[in-house]
């Protein structure tokens, strides 16, 4: 997971949203992309894409590479009626499974002995990644065609969304042919390099077996069980301005807390919490969360960037202030240079 560094820990809570993702190495081959403009069978391949995400039945193995960084994870994903449940398990470092009921989202630390339950905050987990119209996309992105591919064994149709703007990132996906299942996502930079990449080693898609997606951890007595208190909240006072396209989709407030140790016994393993607000905008493919705590004491102003998330921490009157978000340092420096906080 990105929570690797101090200034993450107000994000911990994140863990189910910012699923593995990655760099991959410098110097990834651009395939051959078709220049012509967006066109109704490209958006009709974004769209089939995402339905594809929420309706298919799958079950598959990831990785997601940043850098040097590898992780792999697995995810299950089965509809029942007017349910959709997925489960999400992480298969490297410490263990942890993110179990979702349509809305309702279980993480299970067995190192913690701890169950944590609440509500997703954005629809943006692999391989549901975007959450808008098509049509929307295009007038913030270039759509293209690129050449077809082979992951995971499969077929896939490239297309390729290239920013119209300095504040966001490129993306090139691959569609399964068969099914429309996004199997690979590259986030790219202003030069086309690769600066993060997930996609699948190993795929089914069909018919999934609905005990598959029960939790692994069925005996916690002995576990805490950590309801996360999360309310809608009027942040109207805090005037924020995001990069064009990108609107405010939630605002607010609750409670988190840093996670535990590494190595510490479960005894240990009950960090304070404490109350934050948070304001997320999206553009329907990338996400911008502003984080804001009373109290800014002992804290240094930082910005951090890990692949293609960039986080920047600092100081407003009596608060603290973090801007995240997976767009570039400069999109991210725009929002926090613009927020305000304004007497009502």
């Amino acid at each position: 997971m990105r929570q690797r560094r101090r200034l993450y820990g107000v994000l911990c809570f994140l863990s189910v949203l910012l699923a593995p993702s990655a760099h991959a190495a410098d110097g990834v081959a651009s395939p051959t992309v078709s220049e012509a403009p967006a066109s109704s069978p490209l958006l009709a391949q974004l769209q089939k894409m995402q339905s594809a995400a929420q309706r298919l039945n799958y079950s598959g193995s990831f990785v997601y590479q940043q850098a040097a960084l590898i992780r792999s994870s697995r995810v299950t994903h089965v509809v029942a009626g007017k349910s959709e449940l997925e489960k999400l398990e992480l298969l490297d470092g410490r263990p942890s499974e993110f179990v979702r009921d349509n809305e309702d989202v279980a993480s299970y630390l067995p190192d913690e002995r701890l169950v944590r339950m609440e509500r997703r905050v954005t629809r943006d987990v692999f391989p549901a990644i975007v959450d808008a119209r098509p049509e929307d996309l295009a007038s913030h992105y270039r759509i293209q065609a690129g050449a077809d591919e082979r992951v995971a064994g499969r077929t896939c149709h490239a297309i390729v969304l290239e920013p119209r703007d300095s504040l966001r990132y490129g993306y090139r996906f691959c569609t399964d042919q068969a099914s429309g299942l996004l199997l690979r996502a590259q986030t790219l930079d202003a030069k086309g390099e690769v600066v993060e990449q997930i996609a699948f080693t190993q795929i089914e898609i069909g018919a999934i077996d609905r005990a598959r997606v029960n939790p692994t951890y069925r005996d916690t007595r002995g576990w805490r069980i950590e309801k996360a208190a999360m309310a809608p909240a009027d942040l109207s006072a805090w005037q924020v301005t995001p990069p064009p396209g990108f609107r405010k989709i939630q605002q607010v407030r609750r409670l988190i807390s840093d996670s535990a140790p590494e190595g510490a016994a479960p005894a240990q393993n009950r960090p304070a919490q404490r109350e934050v607000s948070q304001i997320v905008f999206s553009d329907g493919l990338a996400a911008i969360s502003v984080f804001i705590e009373p109290g800014s004491q002992g804290r240094e102003e930082s910005t951090i960037q890990q692949g293609a998330m960039n986080i920047l921490g600092r100081r407003y009157g009596n608060y603290w202030l973090t801007v995240v978000g997976e767009v570039p340092a400069a999109a991210i420096r725009q929002v926090a240079n613009s927020i305000e906080l304004k007497s009502k």
